[in-house]
């Protein structure tokens, strides 16, 4: 379980430079990932060998400046929620502005680790134009360039340091499922159409996070994990309809689950909001299963099922191969077979293929049809083998990893899929040199 640490201050400072640059040094170390990361304000990094997830508020904010004060209030306030750690950038070419002092007012109060970062300063007038911001109250402060990169080092040695240690939880081997999706699409009344009464709660476990509870559940002959977000509800004066909100919830959820149940209302469709917390769990290489509630309230002919799945897929590409379940909780209609899904999603995320198996399948397919050749080199898969990871991870060694394209993956990925059956779950192809 990561912790979070979360970006804000006032737009324009450079947040987005900086996160971009964080989470790119780490991707680019990573493997390239094909781009389905189509918001940049969630990432994963990591310094020092400590991973943390980074949350950029900025991207979420549109409108103008007296819209922008409270867009900016209700972020801190959210920041304050949920992150672990909090960096308030501001920019030394302005100068201490009203908002800055707005947020530093929000952001004394706290008794969580808060880095005051200055950004832009890239020469020695401007390191001494920095001390003005001494007059935030916040204490030291750090002068960066996200630009370029300068000082940045010295921020994340002390931001990893000031982390708190998450504690790790006892594990048990129960499937543990996360119901997410957007304010109002009916998370609640599917936690609790799945639960009935509280006499099927086995046992609670606090959670390791304020506001993700694991409870244990025994339903339908199964016993599985809830990691339920949806039951928390801070009255604060965050508005329901915040994205940046259900984002921000589902991170945690997400990271600390095997099974994302994403709740869709059929009555506002796939918009991108719901999209968004479907990449983010695509990118934490969770199982997925897509609910689409309401269904009893949108009027059907013998195609309307068959036309909103299409619709889905299609925004889904290319991660196509994830189970749809139409439901509606009000009528507790299909809350069975939601679940039966979640868990063969579970069983198939978890599955070992044997290395033999793996290679007499594989290996006549590849001889058929093998990767293009590039600039008349010829690449030659010799050897497959499934990682030892909790999720299925499959590498492919060859003469010449670095010519292998992503259609060639993905036609790789696609036959795995076809003959191993990985149905709700992210398949990761890596090329590796014997």
């Amino acid at each position: 379980m990561s912790n979070i640490v979360a970006i804000v201050g006032r737009p324009n400072v450079g947040k987005s430079t900086f996160f971009n640059r964080l989470i790119q040094r780490r991707e680019a170390i990573v493997d390239a990932v094909s781009g389905v990361t189509r918001d940049r304000h969630y990432g994963k990094t990591d310094w020092n060998g400590k991973e943390f997830s980074l949350i950029d508020t900025g991207g979420y904010v549109v409108g103008s400046d007296d819209i922008f004060e409270a867009e900016i209030d209700k972020q801190v306030e959210l920041a304050i929620d949920e992150a672990d750690a909090i960096i308030f950038m501001v920019d030394v070419e302005s100068g201490v502005t009203g908002m800055d002092e707005d947020v530093a007012n929000l952001l004394r109060k706290v008794d969580k680790p808060v880095f005051l970062t200055i950004n832009k300063v890239d020469n020695s007038m401007r390191a001494a134009d920095a001390v003005e911001f001494y007059s935030l109250g916040l204490g030291e402060y750090y002068t960066i360039a996200s630009i370029n990169g300068s000082g940045t080092g010295d921020l994340l040695d002390a931001l990893v340091k000031a982390l708190p240690e998450k504690e790790t939880k006892v594990e048990d081997d129960l499937p543990r499922f996360a119901v997410v999706g957007r304010p109002n699409a009916g998370k609640s009344s599917f936690i609790n159409a799945l639960i009935g009464e509280d006499r099927y709660i086995v046992t609670d476990i606090a959670g390791t996070t304020r506001d993700s509870i694991d409870t244990k559940y025994n339903r339908f002959g199964f016993d599985f994990n809830l990691v339920d977000t949806a039951g928390i509800r801070r009255k604060s004066k965050v508005k329901e309809d915040l994205e940046f909100y259900s984002v921000m919830r589902s991170v945690r959820a997400i990271e600390h689950c095997d099974v994302c149940l994403l709740v869709v209302d059929a009555t506002r469709g796939f918009d991108g909001q719901v999209q968004n917390i479907f990449w983010l769990a695509e990118r934490n290489r969770k199982g997925i299963v897509i609910l689409v509630n309401k269904w009893d309230l949108v009027e059907k002919d013998h195609k309307t099922t068959k036309e909103f799945e299409k619709h889905i897929r299609q925004q889904i590409e290319p991660f196509t191969d994830v189970p749809i379940v139409f439901i509606s909780v009000l009528t507790k209609q299909r809350i069975f077979k939601a679940i039966e899904t979640a868990v063969e999603a579970y069983k198939n995320r978890s599955k070992k293929v044997k290395t033999s198996e793996l290679n007499e399948v594989m290996l006549p397919i590849i001889q058929n049809q093998g990767p293009p050749a590039i600039k008349g080199k010829y690449v030659k898969i010799k050897f497959i083998t499934q990682l030892p990871t909790p999720q299925p991870q499959f590498a492919f060694f060859c003469n010449l990893p670095q010519y292998v394209k992503e259609p060639y993956k993905r036609f790789l990925e696609n036959k795995l899929r076809e003959h191993f059956d990985f149905h709700g779950v992210p398949v990761s192809i890596y090329m590796r040199k014997k």
